[in-house]
C-alpha cells in the first residue's frame, strides 16, 4: 500500500478483492431475495401466466383473483382474530415468565441459582415427548381451550438464558446497590431499573416469541377441536387441503374448468404465504433499532 497524508490508495489486489466481494454479495442477494420476490409477483399475476412459467421478474396479467378467492372464506377473519390473541397474550406471558426466570438467576445473592440453571438446561436436551405432554395438558383441563396454545410453551429456556446473560453483563451491579440504599425492594428495582434498561433484549426475545405464536399451527392440530378457536395458519392449511381435494374430485368437470381451477390453486399458494407473513413483517421496522442492539449480546465488550 502507498500511504498518503490524507489516507492510503488501494492496491490492485485490494480493488480485485472488492470487485469479487461485491459480485459474490450481489449473487447471494439475488439467490435469497428472488424467491421472496417471486412469491409476491406470482400472487398478483394471472394464474395462467404463472402456470406457464412466464412470470420471472415482474407480474404479468395483474389480477387480485387469488386474494378474492382467499377472502371468500369468512372463517379466515376468525383465524386472524384468534392468531392476534394468541400472539399478543402469548408473547406477554412468555416475556413475563422469561423475566421472572432470568432475573433471580442473574442475582449473585440467589444461592441455588447454579442448581436451578442445571435443572433448566436439562430440559433443553431431554423432552418428555408428545404423548406425556398431551396427558399433562389434558389433566390440567387445557385441551380445547385457548390456553392450550399459550401455557405449554410459556417459557423458552434458551431465551431465558440469553435474557439472564443480558442482565448480568449489561446492567451494572452498582445500580442495585444504589437502589437498595434508596430503599427500593427487589421488585421495585426490577420494574423501575432493570426492565427500562432491557428494552433491546426484550424486543428481540419478544419478536422471537411473537413469530413462534404467529406461525404455530401444530399445537392447534393437537389440542384444539373447536373451529372457533383455531388460528389463522390452521384455516390457511385447510384452504390448501380443500383446494387439493377439489382438484382430485373434478371427474365430471370439463377440461377448461379443471385447468383454470388447477392454475388458480397454484396461485392461491402464493397468496396464502403473503397473507400469513405480511403482518409479521410490518412489526419489524418498529423494533429494528432494538433488534440490532439485542443480537449483539455476547459480543466482545471493551
Amino acid at each position: 500500500m502507498k500511504w498518503r497524508k490524507s489516507g492510503y490508495r488501494k492496491s490492485y489486489s485490494d480493488k480485485i478483492f472488492d470487485i469479487v466481494n461485491l459480485l459474490v454479495m450481489i449473487i447471494l442477494l439475488f439467490i435469497f431475495v428472488w424467491p421472496l420476490w417471486f412469491v409476491v409477483i406470482a400472487s398478483f399475476s394471472d394464474p395462467n401466466q404463472v402456470w406457464m412459467g412466464k412470470v420471472v421478474l415482474w407480474p404479468k396479467g395483474f389480477t387480485l383473483i387469488s386474494y378474492e378467492e382467499l377472502l371468500q372464506y369468512k372463517r379466515i377473519w376468525t383465524g386472524y382474530a384468534n392468531t392476534i390473541f394468541y400472539t399478543v397474550v402469548g408473547t406477554l406471558v412468555n416475556l413475563a415468565m422469561t423475566v421472572c426466570g432470568a432475573y433471580p438467576l442473574s442475582r449473585k445473592d440467589f444461592m441455588p441459582r447454579h442448581v436451578v440453571m442445571i435443572l433448566l438446561m436439562i430440559t433443553m436436551y431431554f423432552s418428555g415427548g408428545l404423548i406425556p405432554t398431551y396427558l399433562v395438558v389434558s389433566k390440567l383441563g387445557l385441551v380445547n381451550t385457548r390456553w392450550a396454545m399459550i401455557i405449554p410453551g410459556a417459557m423458552s429456556v434458551y431465551n431465558m438464558i440469553v435474557t439472564r446473560t443480558y442482565f448480568m453483563n449489561s446492567i451494572p451491579s452498582s445500580l442495585q446497590e444504589a437502589a437498595t440504599l434508596d430503599g427500593a425492594s427487589s421488585f421495585q428495582y426490577l420494574i423501575r431499573v432493570v426492565l427500562p434498561l432491557s428494552k433491546p433484549i426484550l424486543a428481540v426475545i419478544g419478536l422471537y416469541y411473537a413469530v413462534g405464536h404467529w406461525n404455530d399451527f401444530y399445537s392447534a392440530l393437537i389440542y384444539i377441536y373447536d373451529d372457533s378457536m383455531l388460528p389463522l395458519q390452521s384455516f390457511l392449511r385447510d384452504i390448501l387441503m380443500s383446494t387439493k381435494l377439489t382438484l382430485n374430485n373434478m371427474s365430471g368437470v370439463d377440461m377448461a374448468t379443471a385447468a383454470a381451477k388447477a392454475q388458480l390453486a397454484q396461485t392461491l399458494k402464493y397468496s396464502v404465504i403473503i397473507v400469513s407473513t405480511v403482518p409479521v413483517l410490518c412489526i419489524y421496522p418498529f423494533i429494528q433499532k432494538y433488534f440490532v442492539k439485542g443480537v449483539m449480546i455476547g459480543s466482545v465488550k471493551g
